[in-house]
């Protein structure tokens, strides 16, 4: 009689692996060693057997737990059969689906946890994503909008049953109306979805006119939506059941609208805070000056200090845009730029002249002075 190899050596973890890592491997060697891949293959065969039993123990903590301290004599301490631990090979002769069904679902396209075994089985219709353009002032203070939506729904002539008038959908012939064939591989069953009906459990013998049988028509819907204010670009709002019509009673889809903020002429935007530029005189700028300054709520009057520099920014609390889900709101920074004239007059000069010629120490143009200082330096 061959000797059994190490369960763990078998799925090829350590002795102390986690139960998502003995998962894993196994997950892995049923995947390569599985009879569907490897036809008329025997060493295959027995290596997919043997990570079977691997697995079947070690994906079971009390299992587990007596074969760490007993090894593969653990099998005749509980009660004998032809498996290890007692029963039938795979848990008390259980069928396949029911102890790895979360494994093979993958490998096998169905049959998993969460299908509905031995019937139809309901799909949720897909998830749809549209685009919608709101103004800068619209993202301030939240709009409804109308939205068209092109999606498949349920035909209207035949209420989504796919059959012409007076008829029904027959019972699938093959596998019976439950929507998946079981067969026999080896020592184990396996179920796949019945490629005949594939997997509806029905056949459609005189298809509906208008839609040729699919149940579905692609039809436009207005929705109307509500766009919360503060909302910024590349957000997505989510309508529960608004996407495409399911199949076999299930659930529709959800609609994804992406939010796209059109560019404002004079206004930008960094989160919920509101940023501008606003050109203030040279004049104004030395001498300081009150000035009325656009904000999304109308016009503010903002003081500017004397000696104000350009690119200089202030801050108007409370002038941004809402927080989005939450309450208060951001600020609105207000960058100045001072502009020099293109033309003077010759009075004009002739006062500049007069005023470059009172300043003797440098201390009215500290930036000016300093720099030239700096220079001077480099070259003594």
């Amino acid at each position: 009689m061959a000797v059994k190899r190490d369960y763990y050596e078998v799925l090829g973890v350590k002795k102390g692996a986690s139960a998502e890592e003995i998962k894993k491997a196994y997950r892995k060697m049923a995947i390569q060693y599985h009879p569907d891949k490897n036809p008329d293959d025997k060493k295959s065969e027995e290596k997919f057997k043997e990570a079977n039993e691997a697995y079947e123990t070690l994906s079971d903590e009390k299992k587990k737990s007596m074969y760490d301290q007993y090894g593969h004599a653990a099998s005749n301490m509980g009660g004998g059969g032809q498996g290890p631990f007692g029963g039938g090979g795979f848990g008390d002769g259980a069928n396949m689906n029911d102890i790895f069904g979360d494994i093979f679902g993958d490998i096998f396209g169905g049959g998993g946890r969460g299908g509905r075994r031995g019937g139809r089985r309901a799909r949720a219709g897909a998830d749809l994503e549209t685009q919608v353009d709101i103004t800068f002032e619209e993202a301030y203070k939240g709009v409804e909008k109308v939205i068209n939506v092109n999606k498949r729904s349920d035909c209207d002539t035949c209420h989504g049953s796919g059959a012409k008038a007076g008829t029904q959908p027959e019972t699938c012939k093959v596998c019976q109306g439950r929507g998946e064939v079981t067969f026999q591989q080896g020592f184990f069953a396996v179920s796949r979805p019945c490629t005949h009906c594939h997997g509806t459990g029905q056949v459609i013998a005189n298809p509906c006119g208008t839609c040729r049988g699919a149940g579905k028509v692609k039809k436009n819907s207005q929705l109307s939506v509500t766009i919360p204010a503060g909302i910024d670009t590349g957000q997505r709002l989510k309508l529960t059941n608004e996407g495409e019509a399911g199949d076999q009673g299930g659930p529709p889809g959800d609609l994804y609208i992406a939010v796209n903020v059109l560019e404002h002429d004079f206004f930008r935007r960094d989160g919920a805070e509101v940023i501008c530029d606003v050109p203030i005189t040279f004049v104004q700028a030395a001498l300081g000056a009150e000035i009325f300054v656009p904000t999304l709520d109308g016009k503010v009057e903002m003081k500017i200090p004397t000696g104000t520099q350009s690119h200089k920014v202030f801050r108007l609390k409370s002038k941004g845009l809402p927080h989005l889900g939450r309450g208060g709101r951001g600020d609105q920074l207000v960058r100045v730029l001072v502009e020099i004239p293109s033309k003077l007059s010759a009075e004009q000069i002739e006062v500049l002249r007069k005023f470059e010629s009172l300043e003797k120490d440098g201390k009215s143009h500290p930036l000016h002075h300093g720099f030239f200082e700096r220079v001077k330096r480099i070259f003594e």
